[in-house]
């Protein structure tokens, strides 16, 4: 097994209410009558209290080439990397040097070299570092790369890995499309960057307790599933002016006749029944996500709250939402030491990663 020995998250430096959002952006759709009703009862909906973003609102809404917009994302992107990161490894107690893999996740922009290359000589990783950049999973991004984490640690217990992802899509607002796909984006999306540290056996086991660490988490299995042609159902297309998402109303249907199933599996797995799992760790993708998940695990939102809590304060910021939740989990409400818990996340394939959880 592996073990995550802490975690952080951070947001950028503009935020805004639903409310400034939902004024700001209402006049770009270039809608009326009915159709702008509709649009705007999206925001109200959408359980979104407030987002963060990169720029204010006003600068969001420029219109921008692709080249700019990679421009900009690449030089926030490893501004926030940097950020978490050295807040990560500080919780920790673990020196940069020691990290031997770093595994970077963003699908929000394109930067060649990745974000992790700059992160070498920024954070001062060893020159030998592992490096890992994952750029194409969407929302199920950071679970995903947990989950490779403790594949690698499982071989090297004497290692440490470093997962970052790091999600702007407030730079995607596409002002001129007014497809139901980008207006639900464009209300329920946040800019955000979590970093995760975790431990082999060996290394882990040498560690001092760390107060500012909280529990330690270790994963006991992990489980991944990509739904039978669903491929269509949630992405982005990439067009001359940027990314365009691709948000399908299948999606809380699909995971709803899904996950249970997943849930069963992974419990199996593991010898652990569905029912005495006491955390749930969910990525808060929506209102109607995370829903269809309570519906079919038969939770209620006492069970959830955490990751409610984040969809209302942050929104969705893909990848790194996950983190946030385990983070308020670890907050707010930590599980005392032996409770096993589910971490699950979804993003495009349409998959699913699951991780069960035992906090020690």
């Amino acid at each position: 097994m592996s073990t995550i020995v802490s975690i952080a998250t951070t947001v950028p430096a503009f935020s805004a209410t639903q409310d400034a959002v939902k004024a700001a952006f209402g006049p770009l759709f270039q809608l009326d009558g009915r159709r702008l009703d509709a649009a705007m009862a999206l925001f109200d909906n959408a359980e979104v209290q407030r987002r963060w973003s990169v720029m204010p609102l006003a600068e969001i809404a420029r219109p921008r080439s692709l080249t700019e917009t990679m421009r900009v994302y690449a030089r926030h992107a490893c501004e926030l990397a940097h950020r978490v990161a050295t807040t990560c490894l500080r919780r920790a107690g673990v020196a940069a040097s020691d990290v031997d893999l770093i595994i970077t996740v963003s699908c929000t922009g394109v930067m060649i070299p990745s974000m992790d290359a700059s992160l070498i000589d920024t954070l001062g990783l060893r020159r030998d570092v592992r490096r890992l950049p994952i750029t194409e999973l969407g929302c199920v991004g950071g679970a995903a790369a947990v989950a490779r984490a403790d594949d690698h640690l499982r071989g090297a217990p004497d290692a440490h890995v470093l997962v970052i992802c790091v999600e702007l899509p407030s730079l995607s607002l596409q002002a001129g499309d007014v497809s139901a796909d980008n207006l639900v984006s464009s209300a329920i999306f946040g800019d955000g960057a979590a970093a995760v540290l975790l431990a082999g056996d060996r290394a882990a086991a040498r560690r001092h307790d760390n107060d500012d660490a909280g529990p330690r988490i270790r994963i006991v299995e992990t489980l991944s599933h990509t739904i039978a042609a669903s491929t269509h159902a949630l992405g982005f297309d990439l067009h001359d002016n940027g990314f365009h998402p691709v948000l399908s109303k299948e999606v809380p249907a699909l995971l709803r006749a899904e996950i249970a199933g997943l849930v069963d599996k992974l419990s199996t797995e593991t010898g652990v029944a569905r029912d005495d799992l006491r955390a749930h760790v969910l990525h808060p993708g929506g209102k109607k996500v995370l829903g269809a998940v309570e519906d079919a695990l038969g939770l209620h939102r006492e069970h959830t709250q955490p990751s409610w809590d984040v969809l209302r304060e942050y929104g969705n910021q893909s990848s790194a939402s996950v983190l946030f939740v385990l983070e308020r989990w670890q907050a707010d409400r930590p599980p005392p030491r032996g409770t096993m818990g589910v971490m699950a996340a979804f993003g495009p394939g349409l998959t699913a990663q699951l991780l069960m959880l035992r906090w020690e």
